[in-house]
């Protein structure tokens, strides 16, 4: 049986803080990668200390979103970091944008898989039609899920509440973050669910940042096992 698949968020701007990350997540009864967002990127001395990782799944979550040449620019700027094995992409951004960035990675380093980033975790109903969308959250990431497929991105980064309709559609990898261990705060969030409900529901890996690294990393990552028995 597969070990469940977790991606730590590691989010924080601090070096140091995240060799501890490494050093506290360490378990053999999970398939543990750890995630890399803009915060950590944009810090001093980060793409070295990335570069040098070992023996680690390395997800780059910079959500690119830019017109085609952009976003297949920053595709190849990134070729000297050849153990990143995945990185984000808007939806947003558009199809031909998202098959020009799927062309530029299987060129550049053919071990990145391209996640298509639907709606964000934190965005609501009622958020989403602020910025000008007329139909639903549920009805949006549905065409995102059919735009994935048919640009034959690896994965896919929807909320938990959308999983069920996201794998009737996407058969490849989905990643689920906005995920919350029992007792623990939303914050932000808007869209959360538990480890094993998402699973249940058909996610393929989780990922976790402020249950997990807040507070003693190796309790929660125990908690995180028991949960998910």
């Amino acid at each position: 049986m597969n070990k469940p698949k977790i991606f730590i968020a590691c989010d924080t701007s601090k070096i140091v803080e995240v060799k501890r990350i490494f050093d506290n997540t360490k378990t053999n009864k999970l398939d543990i990668g750890y995630k890399f967002g803009l915060e950590f990127f944009y810090a001093k001395g980060s793409r070295e200390f990335i570069s040098k990782v070992k023996g680690k799944k390395i997800f780059l979550d910079i959500k690119l979103n830019d017109i085609p040449a952009t976003c297949s620019a920053a595709i190849k700027s990134l070729k000297d970091i050849k153990n990143i094995n995945y990185i984000t992409l808007h939806a947003n951004a558009g199809e031909e944008t998202i098959k020009t960035v799927v062309k530029s990675a299987k060129k550049t380093n053919p071990k990145l898989r391209i996640l298509l980033v639907t709606i964000l975790t934190s965005i609501s109903n009622s958020s989403i039609k602020k910025i000008g969308h007329t139909k639903s959250l549920k009805e949006l990431v549905k065409k995102q899920a059919i735009l994935a497929k048919a640009c034959s991105c690896h994965g896919i980064v929807c909320a938990g509440t959308d999983l069920k309709s996201v794998k009737k559609i996407f058969k490849g990898e989905i990643v689920t973050p906005g995920i919350r261990l029992k007792g623990d705060s939303v914050g932000d969030q808007k869209r959360v669910m538990g480890p094993k409900e998402a699973f249940k529901n058909g996610s393929t890996a989780l990922v976790m940042g402020r249950s997990i690294i807040k507070g003693n990393i190796k309790n929660n990552i125990s908690r995180l096992i028991k949960e998910l028995k």
